[in-house]
């Protein structure tokens, strides 16, 4: 049970309207929500339709009443009545009072202090909030409170409450009289009871105008000045509708109203704070994993430890809950207890593709290659996966003895951009290489796939034939349908002339005559692999002095990337230090040594490639 009270004081400024919205809005997401009228000079919670009691019931007013006559808690059954059904949630309210000719003179009889001071009236509302624990079992009891300083101010904004929603206009009176109550609910953190009362800050009824003059933004800073929040309020525009004449709940009847989206922004500000809500519990921990749009960055680190143990006590069977504490103690590098949350998510159900992929990466790193190859076999099951996620299974899943890859759920379902992409991204060891080879196979004579889509299949192919070393077979399929080095671009007929290379072992010079003359006419790159290409075609057509120059460029272009490198030499991926001995290789052929051959000739390729890549990548 979670208990806001909505404070405000100044009038005017649509408190209970909030707090209305709030609720719907709680229970159309399936809560069970308590809405409580303490607002007992002026009540109004019932007189919307969907806060409507089915029957008149006695309320507070009643309820102390009959506490100061028989001197005992009455039973909170007759004062709270279940309202019609919203969403998939529960709704009740509990009044201020019955709505009759007496009212007023009931509220009269009530001593506020002599109650508090003499009959114990701390004592009764927490016998109150026992028993609407107890009875009702609440998710969120919101309390509308009376504006101003009054006798019941301190039982909603400083007893009652875990949180308090304090709606404002941003002018000098709300500023001045907030001032103490803000000090007051503060204080309770260093009372007897050590209560740490949340405090959301809600700005409303702003009008919707240009702020040429930072007018707004001078009021902001003031308040943020004088009652020290840390991040910026959430704001209630003023809404010019006659449907406000109705009392229209736009969170239900008007849900795609900007009004609608404001009051959802107050309720994600008050579950964010709620550890019990599973909604709240993980904003909470997306919010210190640094990854929430406005963290609240008053806490220590042990104070977000002592909460993020809380949650996990509080949610020990809620799988999606367990498994993002366990993504973040992995990335807090604390992996035992990622690993162990990751088992007990998986135990309680939850099983979607993250979570057996994040386990399968933290086995592998604890050098237990069986059961990360299952755990990636498992995500390699589902479909509708985003292509890195099926690369990491992939790559974790081959590490050990598993099924088919290539025809898995997870690679099958990708489109024919995502197989492509995949594609390109395996190349890391022969397997990998096998895998790329069957994903793109049948897509070149695919006659569902454009004629584009099948060109570019075709093209990334004969890269992958190229990294394993079947030179013949990337011939094959670049020269396939009698296409000739006229018909190709800057990368086809570079790759061709390397592939007729490696299957003959005879440099041709005419598809590296081709890659000089397109690099002439319109040069796309700069970066270290293109440069490397540039060199080997020029030395292929006999101009030495244009082939060094080229590798000189291309020494200083790997130098800036210091990243790793493709490199047309092994047809892989490579770290900055390979990419350089595969240059001295090129710079001792174009020098005369006619003993150096590419290093993709000799067998298949088992380099650490991660990307393929040619002139026209």
């Amino acid at each position: 049970m979670y208990i806001t009270t909505f404070y405000s004081f100044k009038g005017g400024v649509g408190r209970t309207m909030a707090l209305v919205n709030a609720a719907v809005e709680l229970a159309a997401r399936g809560r069970r929500v308590l809405a409580v009228d303490f607002d007992l000079e002026a009540p109004g919670l019932d007189t919307f339709d969907v806060l409507r009691p089915r029957k008149k019931i006695p309320g507070i007013i009643e309820f102390v009443l009959e506490y100061l006559d028989s001197g005992r808690a009455p039973a909170i059954e007759e004062f709270i009545s279940e309202t019609p059904h919203v969403g998939d949630g529960r709704l009740w309210i509990m009044p201020s009072g019955a709505r009759q000719s007496m009212y007023a003179a009931n509220f009269g009889r009530i001593d506020w202090g002599e109650l508090y001071d003499r009959h114990d009236g701390y004592l009764l509302f927490e016998d109150i909030r026992e028993q609407w624990k107890r009875v009702v079992e609440p998710d969120y009891v919101l309390i509308d409170s009376r504006t101003g300083y009054t006798d019941t101010g301190g039982i909603c904004t400083r007893q009652l409450p875990d949180a308090v929603a304090i709606l404002f206009f941003p002018n000098e009176q709300n500023l001045q009289g907030l001032d103490k109550v803000v000090q007051d609910i503060r204080s309770e953190a260093c009372g007897p009871r050590k209560k740490e009362i949340e405090l959301h800050f809600v700005m409303s009824n702003v009008p919707d105008l240009d702020d040429e003059d930072s007018i707004l933004g001078d009021k902001i800073d003031a308040f943020r000045n004088r009652l020290g929040f840390t991040h910026e309020p959430a704001v209630v525009h003023r809404y010019d509708s006659l449907s406000l004449l109705n009392q229209v709940v736009f969170t239900k009847d008007r849900p795609k109203s900007r009004l609608a989206r404001e009051y959802r922004d107050v309720v994600r500000e008050i579950v964010a704070c709620n550890l019990e809500d599973r909604d709240g519990a993980l904003d909470y921990i997306q919010q210190v994993s640094h990854r929430w749009r406005r963290p609240r960055t008053h806490e220590s680190p042990e104070e977000m430890v002592n909460k993020l143990q809380k949650i996990e006590d509080m949610h020990p069977s809620d799988g999606e809950v367990l498994f993002n504490l366990g993504v973040f103690y992995e990335h807090d590098r604390r992996l035992d207890r990622a690993v162990s949350l990751f088992d007990r998510a998986i135990e309680a159900g939850y099983s979607e593709p993250e979570v057996y992929l994040n386990r399968a990466r933290l086995r592998a790193d604890d050098h237990d290659e069986t059961a990360a190859c299952d755990d990636a076999w498992q995500v390699l099951q589902a479909d509708s996966l985003p292509p890195p996620l099926v690369r990491e299974a992939v790559r974790l899943a081959l590490s050990g003895e598993v099924g088919d890859v290539a025809q898995s759920m997870a690679v099958t379902s990708l489109d024919a951009a995502g197989r492509i992409w995949l594609a390109q991204e395996l190349g890391g060891s022969p397997r990998e290489v096998e895998v790329a080879a069957s994903v793109l196979e049948p897509m070149v004579e695919d006659q569902r796939l454009s004629s584009e889509r099948r060109a570019s299949t075709r093209s990334v192919l004969a890269l992958r034939y190229l990294g394993a070393g079947k030179s013949s077979g990337a011939v094959e399929l670049l020269g396939r349908g009698g296409r000739d080095v006229e018909g190709m671009d800057i990368g086809d007929v570079f790759n061709f002339g390397m592939a007729t290379w490696g299957a003959t072992g005879e440099v041709v010079a005419e598809p590296f005559a081709r890659v000089v003359e397109l690099d002439r006419s319109h040069r796309e790159r700069n970066d270290a692999n293109y440069l490397q290409c540039m060199a080997v075609a020029h030395w292929a057509t006999g101009d030495v002095r244009a082939a060094l120059d080229f590798l000189r460029q291309a020494r200083e272009a790997s130098d800036v990337e210091r990243v790793s490198t493709f490199s047309c030499w092994r047809y892989h991926e490579v770290s900055t230090k390979v990419f350089g001995e595969d240059l001295d290789e090129i710079q001792a052929l174009v020098l005369g040594d006619r003993s150096r051959t590419p290093r993709f000739m000799e067998a298949v390729a088992n380099g650490p490639g991660v990307r393929l890549g040619s002139p026209s990548e």
